[in-house]
């Protein structure tokens, strides 16, 4: 190794979501960061491929839908066809203002900044691809993830469209066959099948949104199925074959019978995997797990103490908010303070179909498995009258509480605007609330908040305070 090297208190791998709290985090403690990322554009998966142009084209898809059913809220029906290359500018524009946002964040002056690819050449010593020596007292790993590529037969001689394709989309697909029945895959079917194509999605297993209770996932495949998309789950893709240079063949067997469907966009949504290869991390002693995600503790340090990891090459949850939260614990505990240490029992999730999924706390699944007693109380959209008048009757609400106190452990929620009206449980599970409490708050009526009301006082009058 050369002599000369430049020395850091903190060298971030990595600029997006979490690598960024993490700089900024340290750094206003006073330590000197480097930031490295060899990425074409700054801004982490969230901003330029992720959550904000994915959000963007579904909200453009919602308003399609909602501005074609005119008939039943009582004004003249016009049938509007969606114009993607408008939908891609209204996206691009917004994305742009956040990538440029922070890239300036990352550009002005707090770090040293190095665009390029970084090794591990000892526990202290990072070599770029430019020949470049860096070392540091502490590091952290925020490499993100990447497309995963399953052992499905033929998958990788085929040419798939990932998310990356969807988002970029400028001419509708006439029909779609869709890997997978994850977040990914259910958000942008639907979007597809919102602006014109005829979409068939392929699950491998009996729900879509497995990481969800089992009576969300059939709320969204029920909602699905009645806009005319196709979901088949328990199937077993047995091949994937190139036919010619635009069509391609996916044999799959459901409950027996083998079927052969052809297409001409098909849309790989089975999962990513942790971004971690090339940075010898292994070979320094750091720990991976069998998902390939770095083995991190409460603190995010991993096997190897001043090195830490975040994000979605950490795991176990690719969600930004957590990404910034374990970027900025594995920071402070960097700076030698004491942070809470990170845990899950109050994770936050959302999936942004139609109607919307989303769930904070404990599940009963969970509850059970922990031994907790609970007791839960739920109650459907579709006798709800804000809902109603909105026509948005598809979902329920649920909270789960504990048995003998009361104290709200877990909550769901499948129905319109899901991801806001959760927030209110995401309080109350975080600050421990009862439902006793809960129920004396003021829920203004008409809402879809007021929703709640229903299993609290349900559950409030049969736990005793």
């Amino acid at each position: 190794m050369a002599n000369d090297y430049k020395k850091f208190n903190l060298i971030v791998i990595g600029g997006g979501s979490a690598g960024y709290a993490a700089a900024r985090t340290y750094h206003e403690k006073g330590g000197s960061v480097a930031v490295v990322d060899d990425g074409d554009e700054l801004g982490g998966l969230c901003i330029l491929r992720g959550c904000m142009p994915s959000k963007t084209l579904l909200y453009s898809a919602e308003t399609l839908h909602l501005a074609n059913k005119g008939r039943i809220f009582g004004f003249e029906e016009v049938k509007l066809k969606p114009d993607l290359p408008s939908m891609q500018l209204r996206k691009q524009k917004i994305i742009s203002e956040f990538a440029d946002y922070r890239s300036q964040q990352l550009l002005d002056g707090r770090f040293s900044l190095y665009r390029s690819r970084a090794c591990f050449v000892d526990e202290f010593t990072v070599e770029l691809s430019d020949g470049t020596f860096l070392k540091a007292d502490k590091f952290l790993v925020a490499t993100g993830s990447r497309v995963a590529m399953p052992p499905v037969p033929g998958l990788s001689d085929v040419s798939f469209k990932t998310s990356d394709e969807v988002l970029s989309l400028t001419k509708t697909p006439n029909e779609t066959i869709v890997l997978g029945g994850g977040i990914v895959a259910c958000e942008l079917a639907q979007f597809l099948a919102r602006v014109g194509s005829n979409v068939t999605l392929l699950q491998r297993s009996e729900q879509i949104l497995r990481g969800f209770p089992s009576k969300a996932g059939e709320c969204v495949r029920e909602r699905m199925s009645f806009e005319g998309m196709n979901i088949l789950t328990g199937v077993s893709i047995k091949l994937v074959r190139q036919v010619d240079e635009d069509t391609i063949q996916v044999d799959y067997t459901q409950e027996g019978k083998s079927y052969r469907q052809e297409t001409r966009f098909l849309f790989h949504a089975l999962g990513r995997t942790p971004s971690t290869k090339n940075l010898n991390l292994e070979k320094i002693g750091v720990e991976l797990l069998s998902s390939g995600h770095i083995a991190t503790n409460s603190f995010q340090q991993t096997s190897i103490p001043h090195i830490y990891a975040a994000g979605d090459c950490a795991g176990p949850h690719e969600i930004v908010h957590i990404a910034i939260r374990q970027g900025e614990t594995a920071a402070f505990h960097a700076l030698g303070q004491s942070p809470d240490p990170i845990g899950y029992d109050h994770l936050l999730g959302v999936t942004f179909t139609d109607p919307q999924v989303a769930k904070v706390g404990l599940m009963p699944t969970d509850l059970a498995a922990r031994g907790i007693e609970f007791l839960s109380a739920d109650y459907p959209f579709d006798d709800h009258g804000k809902s109603i008048l909105m026509d948005a009757k598809y979902g329920y609400v649920a909270v789960h509480a504990d048995k003998r106190s009361g104290v709200v452990l877990g909550a769901e929620c499948v129905g319109k605007d899901a991801g806001e009206l959760i927030h209110a449980l995401s309080i109350a599970i975080s600050l421990k609330a009862t439902v006793h409490q809960l129920a004396k708050a003021d829920w203004y009526h008409p809402t879809l908040s007021e929703i709640w009301t229903y299993p609290i006082e349900d559950l409030a009058e049969e736990i005793s305070p």
